[in-house]
């Protein structure tokens, strides 16, 4: 599958929860330039970051709703006549997920069931959710969460009935430059001479914010609905992404947190038995009744025992490569 900017955004009405995030941030900037919808809804609990993101901006096709996907009244309201949702609202960060479970599970369960159950009732066409490496195999209650609400919006397309509402996953891994990732707390430490590994093995996915919203434009394109879209992205071992930001700067090791992989996975063997490969991503078919009746086109069957993981990844990032991309953020 060759990355093709299409116009299925151009004239929608597109809503996007968690939309003054960074993936919201560049959503907006990327659909704006390149694809010109009718109008972008951005909705999102802070009133701060909604009005930076106006000023930042400054453009009419921009809508800008308070609220909270556990407000089931307040999405009715905000999907009124939308035609494509952009689920990316989460509590994301796993430390304060493990602290704060019920408050986890209320967004990124609860929320999930919230927006599944409007974008039915409001007759939205399609729905992508965003996921992350995290679903797979989850060793904490962040992961948990995103596997559920994974599970809860591809078996959404069982309860659409006589609506043509069509729900799909895009699942990658970690955002270079993001709110929260790893990168910021290096450079910051570099300041200091000295950079926190966990774990010297470490291995992570990673992708680019600009990569991640033109992959998921691309994949709504794509979606009959049901799908886990994949990308192909590149690994990198953290000590070397340290020395990439840092080098020369002392290394502590500091052991691996609670509810932390060594490396992660994107494509279990499992899930491999019903996915196919694409030039530049896997999709995983779902099991259920419902996708007998639709296919996508192209792609190939993988070899049993196949395993999308962080460290036996074919494509790996470099040292270059990741110093450019930093510049350029």
């Amino acid at each position: 599958m060759k990355e093709k900017m299409n116009d299925v955004l151009k004239g929608k009405v597109i809503l996007l929860t968690g939309g003054t995030g960074s993936f919201g941030n560049k959503f907006a900037e990327v659909v704006l330039r390149e694809h010109d919808p009718k109008n972008i809804r951005i909705f999102s609990r802070g009133e701060k970051k909604q009005l930076d993101m106006r000023n930042k901006f400054d453009d009419d096709r921009l809508r800008f709703f308070i609220g909270d996907v556990r407000d089931k009244d307040r999405l009715h309201r905000a999907m009124t006549n939308v035609d494509i949702v952009v689920h990316a609202a989460a509590l994301k960060h796993v430390p304060i997920c493990e602290y704060n479970p019920i408050e986890a599970i209320r967004t990124n369960v609860d929320g999930a069931i919230n927006v599944i159950d409007v974008a039915i009732d409001s007759g939205v066409d399609r729905v992508m959710a965003i996921s992350t490496d995290k679903a797979v195999h989850p060793v904490n209650l962040y992961g948990a969460t995103k596997m559920t609400a994974e599970k809860l919006f591809i078996q959404g397309n069982s309860y659409v009935g006589k609506n043509n509402t069509k729900f799909s996953c895009v699942r990658y891994g970690n955002v270079i430059g993001s709110r929260g990732s790893v990168i910021p707390l290096f450079l910051e430490q570099k300041k200091t001479g000295q950079i926190t590994i966990t774990d010297e093995k470490m291995t992570r996915f990673w992708i680019t914010l600009e990569q991640g919203v033109k992959f998921v434009i691309n994949c709504i394109d794509r979606m009959k609905g049901g799908e886990t879209f994949i990308p192909k992205i590149p690994s990198m071992k953290i000590i070397d992404l340290a020395e990439s930001i840092a080098p020369g700067s002392k290394k502590r090791i500091t052991g691996i947190r609670p509810g932390e992989k060594i490396h992660e996975i994107l494509l279990t063997e499992d899930e491999a038995r019903h996915s196919r490969e694409f030039d530049d991503s896997y999709a995983i078919e779902p099991e259920h009744p419902f996708w007998k009746k639709r296919h996508l086109k192209g792609g190939k069957k993988l070899q049993e025992g196949f395993r999308y993981t962080s460290e036996n990844n074919k494509k790996w990032l470099t040292r270059r490569e990741l110093i450019k991309i930093i510049e350029e953020i």
